[in-house]
C-alpha cells in the first residue's frame, strides 16, 4: 500500500512538472501569450474562458486545489497500475508505456475531443499540439509510477509470499 501511494505521489509530481513545462511554458505562457492563446486561428470562446469569462479557471486564480487534485488522480492511477501491471510484460518501461497509453487514450484524448473540440470549437492543429503535451504528461506520470512500482521486484514478491 505504501509503495503504491509513493508511486502515485511520484507520478503526481512528474505530471505537475510536465504540465508546467508544456501547457504553462509553451501553451498558455506565463504571461498569457503562449501559442494556445495567441494563435490567430484559436477559438475566441476558448480564449475567453481562459482570460476573460469570470470566474476564470481555478488553475489560473488558485492553482493549489487543482495541483492537489492531480496528485490524487495520480495516486488513483498508481492503484490501477498495481492491479493491471501483473498482466503486462515485466519491466518498468514496458509497463509504464502501457499505463501511459491507457491514461492518454482514456483521459486526455477524450478530454480534447469532448471539451476543446466539441465545446470550444478549437482548430484541429491546436488540438494536435495539446495532444502532444498530454502525451508527454501521460508518459511522465506513468513512467514515474512504473519506476517506483517496479523497483526491487524480487524483494517485493518475497514479502507477498
Amino acid at each position: 500500500m505504501k509503495k503504491t501511494i509513493v508511486a502515485g505521489l511520484s507520478g503526481g509530481l512528474a505530471m505537475n512538472l510536465m504540465m508546467l513545462l508544456t501547457f504553462r511554458t509553451f501553451g498558455f505562457g506565463w504571461d498569457a501569450k503562449g501559442i494556445l492563446l495567441t494563435s490567430p486561428i484559436q477559438s475566441q470562446k476558448l480564449i475567453a474562458v481562459w482570460t476573460r469569462l469570470e470566474p476564470l479557471p481555478l488553475i489560473v486564480n488558485n492553482p493549489l486545489p487543482v495541483i492537489a487534485g492531480l496528485f490524487l488522480f495520480s495516486i488513483g492511477h498508481a492503484f490501477l497500475y498495481r492491479h493491471l501491471a501483473v498482466a503486462w510484460p515485466l519491466g518498468f518501461l514496458n509497463r509504464g508505456l502501457r499505463m501511459g497509453g491507457l491514461i492518454f487514450f482514456m483521459t486526455y484524448m477524450f478530454w480534447e475531443f469532448f471539451t476543446p473540440f466539441n465545446q470550444f470549437g478549437e482548430p484541429l492543429v491546436l488540438i494536435a499540439i495539446e495532444l502532444s503535451f498530454w502525451l508527454a504528461i501521460a508518459l511522465a506520470e506513468s513512467l514515474s509510477i512504473a519506476f517506483v512500482m517496479e523497483r526491487n521486484p524480487a524483494r517485493h514478491s518475497q514479502r507477498r509470499g
